[in-house]
């Protein structure tokens, strides 16, 4: 009976580690993600900056499909 309790703190141990780890990758990728998004949105508002300045009316981001 004893060493079933033992085995079963050795998977539940086991078990709490992979949990935590998991969390830090998690959060790790959400923070990357969370850069990412953002130096997408400022390439985005950067091209389109760009083709209002070469004489564009409004950037082709931001203009609705034309079955729209």
């Amino acid at each position: 009976m004893e060493q079933d309790i033992t085995s079963l703190e050795e998977k539940i141990a086991h078990l709490t580690r992979t949990v935590e780890e998991l969390s830090d990758i998690v959060a790790r990728q959400s923070n990357e993600i969370d850069l990412l998004t953002r130096r997408v949105q400022m390439l985005m508002e950067r091209e389109a900056g760009r083709e209002y300045d070469q004489g564009g009316t409004i950037p082709l981001a931001d203009q609705k499909p034309p079955h729209w």
